[in-house]
Parts: structure tokens; sequence; C-alpha cells
């Protein structure tokens, strides 16, 4: 099986390693002062720092998340969890996967600076409905991440075939580790090992394998989990959400399917949302947090 490039492209499922520049910062803090006749100067800035005893990371952590609700929702603020992250990698076994487990927050993390990179492992030609072109979710996954804010250059498209995956974990592990070793991400978005999708889970497994030095999260496919942690959710505002329904109606191979219903999408995003008091949010399995 073959097909024409969408970003780049690894053909007939062998290894790829793309390349990427590397770059990291720190997560500023603001504190405040105000002097004595009442009007505002600007507030000094200071550099937080991982945990020293005996200080513990889980403490430190949720010291991070307190800020993050604090910060987010304010005008021009990001939250330091999800602003910290330079580098977010997005893990799609078929194509559209990482549009409907967290096209929000791919929105978000670009809209906030994040370089935010999107591999999808197969085009799914077998699955395809009748009268589309074999080559037909390449182009819609290209133009489904360009909504979402991803430049093309930070796309690529393997074609394993689909529903074989766990016959091609080697494989599959290995383009993981090239990823890792030559991008480093501050954070991984993948499948939850608890889907029972073969490819799904197959992806999800390695992932842990080749991420275990970063942060991992799993994103929801509530269809196809017969049981999910929500561990962790991200807000999202009207926009994020309005994004993520236009990427995913890039997808005409696919609007047959009840999932794709943008209705399904809005809703399941205030679900999610009213479960943390916020209007929209997506949730995800926790995996790892490296900070």
């Amino acid at each position: 099986m073959s097909a024409r490039p969408a970003g780049r492209v690894s053909k007939s499922s062998t290894s790829s390693s793309p390349t990427s520049e590397r770059a990291r910062s720190a997560v500023a803090i603001p504190s405040s002062a105000r002097p004595a006749n009442g009007t505002s100067r600007p507030r000094p800035r200071t550099t937080r720092t991982a945990p020293s005893a005996p200080t513990s990371a889980a403490t430190w952590a949720a010291s991070e998340c307190s800020t993050a609700r604090r910060d987010y929702g304010q005008p021009g603020r990001t939250s330091a969890v999800t602003g910290a992250w330079k580098r977010a990698l997005v893990l799609a076994p078929h194509t559209d996967d990482g549009e409907l487990g967290c096209g929000g927050t791919m929105a978000r993390l670009v809209e906030g600076g994040c370089e935010v990179r999107y591999v999808a492992f197969s085009i799914a030609t077998r699955s395809l409905p009748p009268g589309f072109e074999p080559d037909t979710l390449a182009r819609e996954v290209r133009e489904a991440t360009a909504e979402l804010g991803i430049p093309e250059e930070s796309l690529t498209v393997h074609d394993f075939d689909v529903r074989t995956f766990p016959e091609r974990r080697q494989d599959l592990l290995e383009l993981l580790v090239a990823l890792w070793d030559e991008w480093q991400p501050d954070v991984v978005f993948q499948p939850s090992h608890h889907d029972v999708h073969q490819d799904h889970q197959t992806i999800a497994q390695e992932g842990l394998r080749a991420f275990k030095r970063t942060t991992i999260l799993g994103y929801e496919v509530p269809w196809n989990n017969f049981d999910f942690s929500y561990g962790a959710y991200i807000s999202l505002e009207k926009h994020h959400v309005e994004r993520k329904v236009a990427a995913l109606a890039r997808y005409a191979s696919q609007q047959h399917r009840r999932y794709a219903n943008p209705e399904y999408v809005w809703n399941l995003a205030r679900v999610h949302g009213v479960n943390v008091n916020r209007e929209y949010a997506e949730c995800f399995q926790v995996y790892r947090i490296v900070v």
C-alpha cells in the first residue's frame, strides 16, 4: 500500500526519524507589590524550579496545578502547567484519533506558542467508504491539523496497515524511540491503554516504553474505553472547541460515523467542563508527570 505525502510521509511501515529544533524555557510565576499611594507598579518575576527535599514532587505538582487554575481564563494568561510545555507530541494510531481525543488542547497549545507535532501511523485505506481515493485520509489529516494551527512540516503520516499494529510492535517502538531521541517532547498525548482497539492499544503500550522520561497523558476515545481514569482536565475556551469541530469537519470520509457529529463534540467538551467548573474541557488519563 502506498499513499501520496501529507506532511512528512513514511511509506511501507519502515522506521522513520523526523527532526525538529529544540527549545526550552522556565516557568515564570508573578508576585504582587503595591506602593503606598495605591497605584500599581510592575510585579517582580521569579522562576519556579523543580522541588528539592523535603518538598515532594507531588506537592510541587499540586502547586503548579493550583497556579494553572488561578491564571487560566484571565486575558493574556496561560496556565503555569501548559505554558511550560514548549514541545508537545500527539500520537494518533489513525488519522483523526488525535483530533477526537485532544483537538481542543492542540488548538490551545498552539495558541500559547507551544510547538505541536502530530504523528499518525495509518491512513486506514482498507476502512475507507466506497468512492474515496486510497490517499484520502492523508489529505484530510493535513487539512484538519491546519485548522488547529499545526504547520505541514510538523505533521508526519505513516502508512502501517490498519488493524495490524500488534504484528508490527517492534517497528512502531523504533519509530517512537527515534522521536524521543531527536525531539524530546515535554508532553506526549497518546491513546489510553484501556482503549480496546488493537492499534490504539499498541501505540499506547509502546508509547509508555518510548517516552517514560517525560510527561505522558492518555486521551479519551469514549466508545473504545471500557475503563478510563479522569486524572487531568485541560480547560478550553469556546474558540478552541470551534477549531476542533472545524478540524473534524475536514474528514469528509468519516462523516458517516456518529462520533463525528459536531453536537457530540460540543456536548462532550461541556460535560468535561462541568466536571471541573469550566465552560469546556478535555480530560486525560495521567501516566507520568515530569516537572
